[in-house]
């Protein structure tokens, strides 16, 4: 779904080139245990005006029960203005996997621990 910023309708909030900033949604939820909001970028504010998050996706565990807020950052040229009502990200409701960790050896894999670009870029 869309989350829409919440910031005063007569105070737009500026966010400068390289600056970020805490955008405020209006919206609090209560998640049932077992599940997660996840929140990300919309990919129109990044390909037009270079707005991203810094923590992307954020997530929104069950048990929070504050405001949403949306931490935005400028990575354009250009000043970018957000208005009340804007579509500045999307949230996402998913079920969260539970694991209980065992203290004990890997199996081998053909990638084994190779990084980064161990895989290579072809077939």
């Amino acid at each position: 779904m869309d989350i829409h910023a919440a910031v005063p309708l007569d105070q737009p909030l500026v966010i400068l080139p390289g600056a970020r900033a805490l955008v405020p949604t209006g919206i609090s939820i209560a998640l049932p245990d077992g599940y997660e909001a996840q929140i990300r970028p919309r990919s129109g504010l990044a390909l037009r005006f270079g707005m991203g998050m810094v923590n992307s996706p954020g997530t929104i565990d069950s048990d929070y029960r504050g405001e949403i807020m949306i931490l935005l950052i400028n990575h354009g040229t250009e000043p970018f203005t957000v208005a009340r009502g804007a579509r500045i990200a999307q949230m996402i409701v998913a079920p969260v996997a539970h694991v209980m960790w065992q203290l004990q050896g890997l199996d081998e894999t053909v990638r084994g621990s190779g990084g980064f670009g161990s895989t290579g870029t072809a077939d």
